[in-house]
């Protein structure tokens, strides 16, 4: 099946390419390597030279530790998709998105959280225009029920806030691991099948929430799937690595193409929220559950502080386009909006251009642009 946009004259045209056939839980569950002709042992990366930097978004955003949620911009006639906003940082954004004007779509998992979300939304922004539509981002088939069924005639924004964090082994509905599955090829999956949408904008963007502790990551190539072994961790850091890479491979695709979207990358810091407690760590039992609400109340700043990233980079009119946004105190872990550019794995082409391509393969969404003329001014 082929989605094609079809915007305005002059509108730029990407084609969609959807490939998920029956058989997606047993490619799922087979090893990462047999998906392609050569072993993943066989491939070695190496830090691939830079790509240009998106000359299409204007000059480069200068992050500033005088900025707050106050200073943005009107956001009034934009429309904007959140995911995982019933909670923590999503609702946080998604909220300041509807307070400054925006149109926001909370897309979420649980119809009860997400509804308590949209009440407790309205409540605090009164004139606030927000609506809730279903997805489950472990669940490829709920991924194109949202795509198919997006009924606006485009997109302006895209949060890919959604995520789980360290949580017990098991695997998505579609068999992959379920921090790869969800933190990464869901969202793989859900901005591509939303690119013919994002299309039709005049200035599409698209915000992939990361981690700083994505630098830690040992991204070993040939367990991304935990194929051999599992450990919540690492497996947790993989996913937040592969945000990264694909958030970084969105921009040069979108570049190479000659098109207007925008791709940005955020790290949050150490931020409250329910990902270590709710959702599957919820079996860890008592013990568990009392130790990390103790860990967050003490070590862990407020959930807003920790949206300011997603909120700079999804706001910032002139922030160009592979930006990567995290907050300017040690390690990352707390602090204001600034931009980073001395991220290795930020500038790893050759593992980026890997995981895409094997991403295209697992959620049978291909990225295909035809080289025409980009929107009008």
């Amino acid at each position: 099946m082929w989605l094609r946009s079809l915007g305005p004259a002059g509108t730029a045209d990407v084609r969609i390419e959807v490939l998920m056939t029956r058989d997606s839980r047993a490619v799922a569950r087979a090893p990462l390597t047999d998906h392609d002709d050569s072993s993943a042992h066989d491939v070695q990366p190496r830090p691939g030279p830079v790509g240009p930097r998106s000359t299409n978004a204007g000059p480069r955003g200068v992050a500033s530790v005088d900025w707050t949620p106050d200073r943005i911009p009107d956001q009034t006639g934009r429309l904007a998709v959140v995911t995982g906003a019933n909670s923590g940082i999503g609702y946080v954004t998604a909220r300041e998105l509807a307070r400054r004007g925006a149109q926001v779509v909370l897309a979420c998992r649980s119809r009860e959280r997400a509804l308590e979300a949209v009440r407790r939304m309205r409540a605090e922004v009164p004139d606030a225009h927000v609506e809730w539509r279903p997805l489950d981002l472990a669940d490829l088939k709920s991924v194109r029920a949202f795509a198919d069924g997006w009924d606006h005639d485009r997109l302006d924004l895209l949060v890919n806030n959604a995520g789980i964090a360290m949580v017990p082994f098991a695997r998505t509905a579609d068999g992959f691991e379920s921090q790869f599955g969800i933190n990464h090829l869901g969202t793989f999956a859900l901005t591509g099948l939303l690119m013919p949408h994002l299309l039709a904008s005049a200035e599409p963007r698209v915000v992939t929430v990361s981690s700083e502790g994505q630098r830690f990551a040992r991204f070993d190539l040939a367990n991304l799937n935990a194929e051999r072994r599992y450990r919540a961790m690492g497996a947790y850091l993989q996913s937040k690595r592969a945000n990264l890479h694909f958030a970084m491979e969105l921009q040069m695709w979108s570049d190479a193409a000659g098109l207007r979207l925008r791709s940005m990358v955020v790290a949050p810091g150490l931020t409250r929220s329910n990902v270590l407690t709710g959702g599957a760590n919820r079996a860890r039992g008592r013990v568990y559950g009392s130790f990390t609400r103790l860990l967050l109340r003490t070590a862990f700043r407020p959930t807003p502080e920790g949206a300011k990233t997603s909120l700079y980079a999804a706001t910032v009119p002139h922030l160009a386009g592979g930006s990567h946004v995290v907050p300017d105190g040690p390690f990352q872990l707390r602090g204001e909006p600034v931009l980073r550019s001395r991220d290795r794995a930020s500038r790893d082409r050759a593992t980026a251009r890997w995981l895409w391509e094997l991403s295209e393969r697992l959620t049978g969404v291909r990225y295909s642009p035809l080289p025409v003329p980009s929107i009008r001014e």
